[in-house]
């Protein structure tokens, strides 16, 4: 069983930098790919950053692409989302999740294990 923990979450000013952890566990971890997504208030969950497990290749949202970067550590089964010139747009819980066929990256439901998520607010 595979368990995922964000960490990371709080208050943080607008044009600040946050990063978001994710800890995975579990027996032989390794899945195709790592994400990061969001859910705001009212709104549906939306794809921010993927990361392909193996290949490393990164993908990214057009509303956060050229502000935040996921990554990996590569010694754990821990990945980052480093967030800079955070907007009020960005305000939301963001989840990570895990992607264990080939099923497309983009959407919510291609991703097999999910984290609790963590609260990121953007104050003025």
């Amino acid at each position: 069983q595979v368990q995922l923990v964000e960490s990371g979450g709080g208050l943080v000013e607008a044009g600040g930098s946050l990063t978001l952890s994710c800890a995975a566990s579990g027996r032989s971890f390794s899945p195709t790919g790592m994400g990061w997504f969001r859910q705001a208030p009212g709104k549906e969950r939306e794809f921010v950053a993927h990361l392909g497990w193996r290949t490393g290749m990164t993908t990214y949202a057009e509303s956060v692409k050229g502000r935040f970067t996921i990554s990996r550590d590569g010694g754990k089964n821990t990945v980052f989302l480093q967030m800079n010139s955070v907007q009020h747009g960005d305000t939301a819980v963001y989840y990570c999740a895990a992607r264990t066929t080939g099923r497309t990256m983009w959407y919510a439901h291609s991703y097999d294990y999910w984290g609790r998520g963590t609260q990121v607010t953007v104050s003025s």
